[in-house]
């Protein structure tokens, strides 16, 4: 039996069990009761017994079987270098927490099923379990560093949460030496004392050679460098020039005055603007690559996208959804080139309030190919070489500020959340090593395209909601009432209250806490709190809103070149345009679009984590050569085993409490404060000290700083 009729045979069994009119049975009586035939009976029997090695059902002292009285769930299993772990489950604000002892040989990230064996009263304790069943393996592959011993070697997985090496027999090493960064095929997990096992499927190069490093991190996440064979077949065939027939049925919009700002490295401009004003207010019109028409339903081109989800951009690279050809040639609005365009077309008048708008195939020209930089000179900074370099366009651009600033009051308004948070530069040599690491700041150019990026989402979702068509949202669920509470019992430490009840709070609030700790010491700690309070936004086709934008609608219509959900619902906006969606692709759509979301959410959160990990890595390697040396920080997070201190340049370290040498520190969760038990000495967010770097550790990409005034070493 294979496993898909075997799941399916049990979830009847368990769907028959949970009837209101099921009482315990014997074998025979179930096998009456469920029509099984005599030859079927042992196979009922091997069922019966799996669910109960599984605690799904349990087998009464009379031989009866019944729903178990255990409770068992299943959610994804996160181990720690200490040997314990955690349970991920769906839908669950706490973690499981699975001692080192009943972790049943399960692996990071393995799905399991799990059995709650003990429930903690509200508080911060974890509820526990242990583990029954290993459901489906999670990793398959893992990224480490090789070293040999003499007949045998062995893998050190890059991943800290990964507890064990993996042992590799010499047969199977592929000749891999001592400091080799490798890929490594498991082929046997291990349970107990025995190590996991595998195979060396690749050798990305020496440890200390250049660009080792990010590709590790590109293939511990799986990231797909490569297009296949079939994708670029297809690529070859699309012209890199509009063909006469593409022109038929669209707007021919080339003679508006069109720009694209993006920053100075960007290749895939997938949007641009085109802004006027007359009696009658704002004409804006928020200009999208068409690519929809390139990347059809089904193709290998989609099907690459798809399992991509999203462009990933790491420090000294981009891994594109689309290949190079589509997203930096013929789909990408370069300056002086006729481009196919999804255009949203709005109406607004002198206060910023939308009256109408037109979503349209078009064909637009970008007349310059602008920066956020020389935009801001002009805006802001009224640079007169940059004014005349673009005399032509000036005008527009001073119009663009003006409907920005209406935009973002309106926005403020109604509540929407503003996290201003510095993105880390990052300046790389031609190997790799970085330069120097500065605060990116969003600039007055910036704000303005989000502004009008926001706008044009906000439009097209609220547009295909009220069409009642099946399509893909951008949402952002209302905060868990735990959590905010949290939030208001921590920020009362500084003088905050937030206003909020148990099951809900409007985002006004949060704005209200933000505009209110701008530019004092606790300002960047409390928005970092404030934002890991909230949910984490996903796609979905069910419309819940957005909370962070206080948005009643929202989708992503404006990236299709770096996101799959802009691309899928790019095409089903052009089949409604093309005269409605028939029933049939309705249903096709209904059945889809679900998966399609999950699957968007899921790999985003990849390309983040990756992002995250490869700026982590290069901060640690940018202060190997700092170590000794003496900065001034703030204090950005407080717990237990010491405190963290962010560097003007967004490098972050921690101070270890055991290095806090002239009282015994304790950590009070309430206050949120690090306190000394004898001289009461406190230390808390926000709090600017001189710290000495110690130490870094490339590998769990980790900077070490002690207190100066307690660190040893040259002056």
């Amino acid at each position: 039996m294979n496993r898909e009729l075997l799941e399916e045979k049990k979830k009847m069994i368990l769907d028959f069990m949970g009837e209101d009119t099921y009482r315990p049975m014997k074998l025979k009586e179930l096998c009456y009761m469920l029509l099984v035939s005599p030859l079927e009976k042992y196979i009922l029997a091997e069922i019966l017994q799996e669910l109960v090695l599984e605690g799904r059902i349990e087998q009464t002292k009379k031989g009866k079987y019944q729903l178990t009285s255990k409770k068992i769930i299943s959610g994804i299993f996160e181990s720690t270098s200490r040997g314990f772990g955690f349970v991920r489950v769906d839908g669950w604000e706490k973690d499981i927490f699975i001692p080192e002892a009943e972790t049943y040989g399960a692996f990071y990230k393995d799905e399991v099923m799990v059995e709650v064996t003990q429930e903690h009263a509200a508080g911060n304790k974890n509820v526990e379990g242990r583990i029954v069943k290993i459901l489906s393996r999670g990793t398959k592959t893992v990224v480490g560093t090789f070293e040999r011993n003499k007949n045998t070697g062995f893998v050190i997985p890059d991943n800290q949460k990964i507890p064990s090496d993996i042992y590799v027999p010499k047969e199977r090493s592929k000749g891999a030496v001592t400091g080799h960064k490798v890929v490594v095929k498991i082929v046997d997990y291990g349970k107990g004392r025995k190590s996991p096992e595998g195979i060396i499927t690749e050798i990305l190069g020496h440890i200390n050679d250049p660009g080792t490093d990010i590709i590790s991190i590109v293939k511990a996440y799986e990231l797909p460098v490569e297009f296949p064979k079939e994708v670029k077949q297809e690529v070859r065939q699309i012209s890199q020039e509009l063909l006469p027939k593409e022109y038929r049925d669209r707007i021919d919009l080339r003679h508006l005055q069109t720009v694209t700002i993006d920053g100075e490295d960007a290749k895939d401009l997938d949007d641009a603007i085109t802004l006027s004003k007359d009696e009658a207010g704002y004409h804006l019109g928020v200009h999208i690559a068409d690519v929809s028409h390139y990347v059809t339903e089904n193709s290998p081109l989609d099907k690459e996208a798809k399992k991509r989800g999203t462009s990933v951009y790491l420090v000294d690279r981009v891994i594109p959804m689309l290949p190079p050809e589509l997203s930096n040639g013929i789909c990408s609005l370069n300056e002086g080139q006729d481009r196919l365009a999804l255009s949203c077309l709005m109406d607004l008048d002198e206060t910023g309030k939308l009256l109408n708008h037109q979503i349209a195939n078009t064909v637009i020209r970008v007349d310059r190919r602008m920066t956020y930089t020389a935009v801001n000179e002009i805006i802001t900074e009224q640079k007169e070489s940059t004014k005349k370099e673009y005399e032509e366009l000036v005008p527009m651009f001073f119009l663009m500020g003006e409907l920005s600033e209406l935009l973002r009051e309106k926005r403020r308004k109604r509540g929407s959340i503003d996290f201003d948070f510095p993105e880390s530069k990052i300046v790389l040599d031609r190997k790799g090593h970085p330069l120097d690491i500065h605060p990116y700041e969003r600039n007055a150019a910036t704000k303005l395209i989000e502004d009008f990026m926001l706008l044009a989402n906000e439009t097209v979702a609220e547009d295909y909601f009220w069409q009642e068509i099946p399509f893909v949202y951008r949402t952002h669920e209302t905060p868990d009432g735990e959590r905010i509470c949290k939030l208001a019992a921590m920020i009362r430490n500084f003088g905050y209250v937030l206003k909020a009840g148990k099951e809900h709070i409007h985002p006004k609030e949060i704005q209200k806490l933000l505009a209110q700790i701008e530019g004092t010491p606790e300002d960047a700690m409390i928005s970092r709190l404030a934002l890991r309070s909230m949910k984490q936004a996903k796609y979905s086709t069910v419309n819940v809103g957005h909370f962070g934008l206080s948005a009643s609608y929202y989708c992503h219509f404006t990236s299709p070149i770096r996101r799959y959900p802009d691309l899928q619902i790019h095409r089903i906006m052009k089949e409604t345009m093309r005269g409605g969606l028939k029933a049939r692709r309705q249903a096709h759509y209904e059945e889809m679009l679900p998966a399609v979301a999950e699957q968007c959410s899921r790999l985003e959160r990849r390309a983040e984590e990756a992002e995250r990990e490869v700026v982590k890595l290069k901060k640690a390697e940018y202060m190997e050569d700092k170590i000794g040396q003496v900065f001034s920080g703030a204090i950005s997070g407080i717990t237990g085993w010491g405190f963290y201190v962010e560097l003007p340049n967004t490098v972050e370290g921690m101070v270890s409490v055991h290095s806090l040498l002239d009282d015994f520190y304790y950590y009070d969760e309430e206050k949120y404060v690090m306190i000394g038990k004898d001289h009461g000495r406190m230390f808390q967010l926000g709090q600017t000290v001189s710290i000495r770097v110690t130490g870094v550790d490339r590998l769990s990409k980790t900077i070490d700083f002690e207190l100066e005034e307690f660190s040893v070493g040259e002056e």
